[in-house]
């Protein structure tokens, strides 16, 4: 079959490869792509259609005999893409737009988990400047409460501000609600107690009935070494995480994944699509820190290079469109994958771009995803997350120092990467 793949980034590259390796595919067409897709076997970029014009979108896949669409970003999985392709027979990998409400509004995600029972933070949504200020001072003043501030819409992943002190608190809700900062996904936001403890990305294949979940990873939201500075969209991610057992795997899926698909069900909103949970493993158990209705970036980097060489990714991701997940496996290798991004200087905040970038050899069986590229005459930097570089070991040592020599292959003024991802797996010895 054709499969058509909608976004740019490294996520969309790292999916790209995959379904290209796929027995079932023909061609892959990406819209719009990057520099790194336009290089991969069997795939071509569209870059005459824009990503967010879902009837041009639909008009192309029939021109093309499209077999599959694949949504990509947060954006259109949000847009409600799959809404488009249903009365058109187009299988759409992709929640509807009512189930990507769990993304789509904090708000709705956090009363949907206090309607079903599914831990999580105590929380607050609030869409008035002055109201959410009194709350902060409520809960700095008189419970000396750590929190967490969130725009309601999506963000980029970007939408999450973890102030120490009160007055961070109270910048970042300015910032948020009165300045604009994430536009109109800011409208609203919801402030939430600061959960202490390891959080982990759980990415879960769902059909609205039958759910697969691949092994939990590990990202790295802020920016500097030792989990400093302003949050991002993920400086890197390992899997699966070793000090996450398969008791708490299990407790996972029957507190939390199983009573959110049902949930979902229940509410006429059956979830069909990826799956992406955070969680955060605290001293009473894990609660969920958001949901995300779309293959996470980067984790979907790691998690490619996780996939066993013999599952059809494109099949995979049709019988999830199609309702009939139980028929298809999900194999993974055995050992660990790891996944090191590649930022330009400046990012998460205003960031350089149109750099020259030259890639050396990389050694064999390391994968640059291409984040933010493009061509003009030379390959030139065009996102704050430039590169994302994946590796596949025996051990987690194997995986994350094979992606760190991958990285030594880019090079381009400015560039950035978190030098201790995984750092903390390794440290405390729980291999």
């Amino acid at each position: 079959m054709k499969v058509l793949l909608v976004g740019k980034g490294g996520r969309e590259h790292a999916l790209a490869w995959k379904l290209s390796t796929s027995p079932s595919v023909e061609h892959v067409y990406v819209v719009p792509g990057n520099a790194g897709t336009e290089t991969l076997a069997k795939t071509s970029n569209i870059t005459d259609v824009a990503a967010n014009d879902y009837p041009a979108l639909v008009t192309l896949s029939k021109e093309l005999s499209i077999g599959l669409v694949v949504a990509g970003p947060d954006d259109v999985a949000c847009d409600g893409i799959e809404g488009y392709f249903r009365d058109s027979g187009i299988p759409c990998f992709a929640p509807s737009k009512e189930a990507a409400a769990l993304e789509g509004s904090k708000t709705f995600a956090k009363n949907f988990m206090r309607r079903h029972n599914i831990p999580t933070a105590s929380y607050s949504s609030l869409d008035n400047h002055e109201h959410a200020q009194a709350y902060l001072d409520h809960l700095f003043l008189t419970r000396d409460q750590r929190v967490v501030v969130k725009v309601d819409g999506p963000a980029a992943g970007k939408g999450v501000v973890l102030p120490t002190t009160h007055n961070e608190a109270r910048q970042a809700v300015c910032d948020i609600m009165l300045n604009g900062k994430f536009g109109s996904a800011g409208k609203t936001v919801v402030i939430e107690e600061f959960l202490e403890g390891d959080e982990i990305s759980v990415l879960t294949f769902s059909d609205g009935k039958t759910s697969k979940t691949l092994p939990p990873g590990q990202d790295h939201k802020r920016i500097f070494e030792g989990n400093k500075g302003p949050n991002t969209g993920g400086m890197g991610v390992y899997a699966p995480v070793p000090f996450v057992t398969p008791e708490m795997m299990e407790e996972i899926d029957t507190k939390i994944i199983q009573p959110t698909l049902a949930g979902m069900r229940s509410e006429g909103r059956p979830f069909v699509g990826m799956l992406f949970t955070g969680i955060m493993l605290t001293p009473s158990g894990p609660k969920v820190l958001e949901y995300n209705v779309r293959f996470g970036d980067p984790e979907t980097q790691t998690m490619m290079m996780l996939l066993a060489d013999d599952t059809d990714f494109a099949e995979l991701l049709l019988a999830c469109a199609q309702g009939r997940l139980h028929e298809v496996p999900v194999k993974v290798k055995p050992g660990y994958a790891c996944n090191v991004v590649v930022a330009a200087g400046g990012y998460p905040d205003a960031y350089r771009q149109g750099d020259t970038v030259t890639l050396g050899d990389c050694p064999p069986g390391i994968q640059i995803f291409h984040g933010g590229t493009k061509r003009e005459g030379s390959l030139k930097t065009a996102g704050g997350r430039v590169f994302s570089v994946a590796a596949a070991g025996t051990t987690l040592e194997e995986a994350v120092a094979a992606a760190y020599q991958g990285v030594k292959s880019i090079h381009f003024d400015g560039m950035f990467y978190r030098k201790d991802i995984a750092a903390r797996a390794l440290q405390i010895g729980c291999l």
